[in-house]
């Protein structure tokens, strides 16, 4: 059994389906004679759509980033119509018997050590520019394969990636997931977010799992403690199977309680809003009984978009996850990029050691203030058609650390809302609000309160802000804990300025969704919450189990403790005496 770090609880078994990068346990299998030129052709295919997609990115990006910007996609097409380059890749194929993805490694390996041997720092640079161009050729190699061999995806299976990347999750929405594993990551990458959306365990961290497991392995998932169990014997396999069943069992129980209202024991009313990327996660939201979006991240339709956006495509995008929302209430956040989430065309050739804290977000927007402007034109265009269907928009922005940055979002939303006007297009003056995720806001919040219409805590990042701890390095995930005293401590002071300022909050965080964060939040004061839509009926029995003095009784306790280990388990504790029919969807 290995062990990694839970992002989404459950219990699940299924057949293992491994989606190799180039640079992760490449396929080494010799091909057959009568399988090369079927070889050959998948790479040309491979390399000319790759080729077509960097031409139309650097003209999209040309017109609506920059010129220096878009040059970036001209040098990587030369590379790739490189005749050394290409035909090194045939040679292997051909001569080699390789395949195309393993020649693609090995290209990739050569280069690696040419590049390192130099001292010029320009050529170890354009070793970047020669991976990425390998990836793209790939990641199109990859998409044939799941084609191609779509029979192996049959039945429940357990996807096992380094990664999963937003284009890759596209890709299987039509298959019959179960699980997810990954090597790299953590409790907020894209692969927890993807499988907490979908209701199905998922681990992360799980390090050189790729070398373990080969496609058509049996796999159990069991996302409460992190435990990945490789070809299990009968006797636990049959074990595992029976707690699969309890868990879709509890599940299925729970979204019966859809049409009723999120409620407390003692009658306090809440709000339980859902977290989405697309519209089929906003039908996912009214199924599971949200009353509205607490969160849209509309990132991800730049990151699986095949190059940019136009304002059109992002108000068609942004109008069809409105229309799907419950009762047309969505909050829109702005795009947050950088991080862990990038895209060429944006901060491509600005490398920064610490990118979480660097060039990201807000501050990537205000870089390129008519590239930002498009989105908010397609924003205010949706809110004012949701307006015309009883619908209700607001706008929040990301990384908001000053009370320079509010002034100025607002004074590029009215800018915005007054081209559209000045063109004869609809707009509607929307409530425009702040993402709470950077400490330095959270210590000055009675500062920004006059100034924002209302405050969505970001506790993914507040969290590692906090504890100065990267939340995708397994190293220091051990103190990236929302249940560690000064986050509590943090949220408390932040939730009770915004109530004593009649400011509507909500926490938009992964701590939403959890059982033991959640039962704090509350007792906090917090009335609105957002989570991954799956996850909505388990916090709605929770609520029914709770009363304002057991919360009470139990947040001041916690506040007295002194260490994260200690509130974990005295959550624990308490959790399993206030619903204990939950405590298969609670993590470690």
């Amino acid at each position: 059994m290995r062990k990694g770090i839970p992002v989404s609880p459950g219990v699940a078994v299924g057949t293992a389906f491994c989606i190799h990068e180039v640079f992760v346990n490449p396929d080494t299998k010799r091909l057959e004679d009568n399988e090369v030129t079927a070889e050959l052709a998948n790479f040309e295919t491979a390399r000319d759509k790759a080729a077509a997609e960097l031409r139309a990115l650097q003209h999209k990006v040309e017109q609506q980033v920059g010129h220096e910007e878009a040059a970036i996609f001209g040098v990587h097409e030369s590379i790739l119509r490189d005749a050394a380059f290409t035909g090194k890749v045939r040679g292997w194929i051909s001569h080699d018997r390789l395949t195309a993805q393993a020649a693609l490694a090995r290209l990739l390996d050569e280069y690696t050590v040419l590049f390192t041997r130099t001292n010029d720092e320009y050529l170890k640079e354009r070793l970047n520019d020669v991976r990425d161009v390998i990836v793209r050729v790939s990641s199109h190699l990859s998409a044939q394969q799941m084609t191609t061999d779509g029979n192996v995806l049959q039945g429940p299976v357990i996807v096992v990636a380094d990664e999963l990347l937003p284009s890759q999750a596209v890709a299987l929405g039509n298959f019959d997931v179960r699980g997810i594993v990954t090597q790299a990551g953590s409790q907020t990458s894209h692969a927890a977010i993807i499988a907490r959306s979908r209701g199905i365990p998922a681990i992360s961290g799980m390090r050189g799992i790729l070398r373990n497991v080969k496609t058509g392995d049996t796999l159990v998932v069991d996302g409460r403690g992190g435990h990945v169990l490789i070809n299990p014997d009968p006797e636990q396999r049959s074990a595992y199977l029976k707690l699969e069943r309890e868990f879709f069992l509890l599940k299925d129980q729970l979204a019966t309680n859809r049409d009723i209202p999120a409620r407390t024991a003692d009658g306090t009313e809440l709000e339980l809003l859902a977290n989405v990327n697309s519209p089929a996660d906003a039908k996912a939201a009214i199924a599971m009984g949200a009353s509205g979006v607490g969160l849209f991240r509309t990132e991800y339709i730049y990151l699986t978009h095949p190059d940019v956006p136009d304002e059109e495509e992002q108000f068609i995008a942004y109008r069809d996850v409105i229309d799907a929302s419950p009762h047309h209430n969505v909050t829109v956040r702005t795009l947050d990029i950088g991080g862990d989430k990038t895209v060429p065309y944006l901060g491509h050739t600005h490398q920064e050691a610490n990118p979480f804290m660097g060039w990201r977000s807000i501050r990537l927007s205000f870089e390129h203030p008519e590239f930002f402007a498009t989105q908010l034109r397609a924003i205010l265009r949706a809110a004012a058609d949701a307006e015309t269907k009883g619908g209700r928009v607001r706008v929040m922005f990301p990384m908001i650390t000053t009370l320079e940055e509010i002034r100025k979002v607002r004074a590029m939303v009215r800018r915005a809302c007054q081209q559209l006007k000045d063109e004869g297009k609809p707009c509607v003056e929307i409530p425009v609000g702040m993402m709470l995720e950077v400490p330095a806001a959270a210590i000055s919040i009675n500062d920004m309160l006059p100034h924002v219409d209302f405050v969505s805590i970001g506790s993914n990042d507040l969290v590692q802000y906090l504890m100065a701890a990267d939340r995708d390095n397994p190293k220091v995930s051990h103190l990236c804990q929302p249940l560690a005293p000064p986050v509590l401590k943090t949220l408390a002071k932040v939730i009770k300025s915004c109530r004593r300022a009649n400011k509507p909050i909500t926490l938009c965080g992964e701590m939403a969704g959890q059982p033991r964060a959640f039962v704090l939040l509350f007792a906090m004061g917090l009335r609105s919450f957002s989570m991954s839509p799956a996850f909505i009926p388990s916090m709605k029995e929770l609520a029914a189990h709770l009363t304002e003095d057991i919360s009470h009784r139990v947040l001041r306790k916690a506040l007295t403790l002194r260490t994260t280990t200690a509130v974990k388990r005295y959550m624990a504790e308490e959790l399993a005496v206030i619903a204990p029919n939950l405590a298969m969807l609670d993590t470690a």
